[in-house]
């Protein structure tokens, strides 16, 4: 599976019987993979699935999955409480017959509370698990339209990070060009702080190279730029490879900021620092996009 991002949405629909439903998934960025499930009374057997689905399809990702259920009106479900009638029709009588109230039309009595009831039809339980079965199959196609979203979004994430891979990269190259120069200008700048001190002494000559040896070995950064390099190459496996890849390049982000924070604090040259801090500028963007990868 290609690069794949941890934003998306997903949605179908679906029909049984006299139920309707639609179906809803929605996803952004998370460390793991959390999925929730939210449906009408009836329907909770369906989180399971949906939090199966999920894992089947997913390892990062905070998930909301949302299922809205209708059911049309049903014939028959509508009934009268006779035993309630027949009690309020025997209460009056005693008035009726005294002329003390006036005999009750239909509709006043089907006014009285408790006399209409809205009856819940009985649940046949082989028409639940195919309702459950179908409702169940629409969960699997919005998350595979959420599936499809986020490898959009992963195809998107490719160029971006091939381009600041790309920038690393080039800013590397630079650095190592400015890093050859840093021994001659250490030694440079030991000598004239030395001939300030002592004035021009040819008996120091040997002093200032050992001294500025030295001083190049603590400022030496071929070690931090050969990690930096091959950093890069292992980010571009990362993103041209399959499978999910977000924590790997997380970490390898890591790994970038460490060794240019070395570089840093190692450079003698404003001009290596300038690369060093435009680096770390590059490595955070680089981040900030990492966090949308699965």
């Amino acid at each position: 599976m290609p690069l794949s991002g941890m934003t998306g949405f997903g949605r179908a629909e679906g029909a049984l019987g006299e139920w309707s439903w639609a179906v809803e998934a929605r996803s952004v960025n998370g460390r793991n993979l959390e999925a929730r499930f939210r449906g009408p009374p009836g329907f909770e057997a369906l989180e399971r699935v949906a939090r199966e689905g999920a894992q089947a399809r997913f390892q990062r990702g905070q998930l909301n999955i949302g299922l809205q259920a209708r059911r049309a009106e049903v014939a028959g479900a509508v009934r009268i409480n006779t035993d309630l009638l027949e009690r309020y029709l025997q209460l009056g009588r005693p008035l009726i017959e005294a002329g003390r109230a006036a005999p009750p039309s239909l509709d006043g009595l089907l006014a009285l509370r408790g006399v209409v009831e809205a009856g819940d039809a009985v649940v046949d339980p082989e028409a639940q698990a195919a309702l459950e079965a179908a409702a169940a199959a629409s969960i699997g196609a919005a998350l595979d339209a959420l599936a499809d979203a986020r490898a959009e979004e992963g195809v998107a994430l490719v160029g971006v990070l091939t381009g600041l891979v790309d920038k690393i990269a080039g800013l590397v190259t630079a650095a190592e060009a400015l890093a050859a120069d840093q021994p001659g200008v250490i030694k440079e700048r030991f000598a004239r702080r030395m001939a300030d001190l002592v004035g021009e002494a040819s008996n120091l000559e040997e002093r200032i190279v050992t001294e500025a040896a030295a001083m190049a070995a603590k400022a030496d950064v071929r070690e931090e730029l050969d990690r930096l390099a091959g950093h890069v190459e292992a980010a571009r496996a990362l993103i041209r490879g399959d499978g999910a890849a977000g924590r790997r390049l997380d970490f390898l982000t890591q790994e970038f900021m460490r060794e240019t924070n070395t570089l840093c604090s190692k450079s003698a040259l404003a001009a290596l620092t300038a690369v060093g801090l435009e680096l770390k500028a590059t490595i955070e963007q680089f981040r900030e996009q990492v966090q949308n990868v699965e």
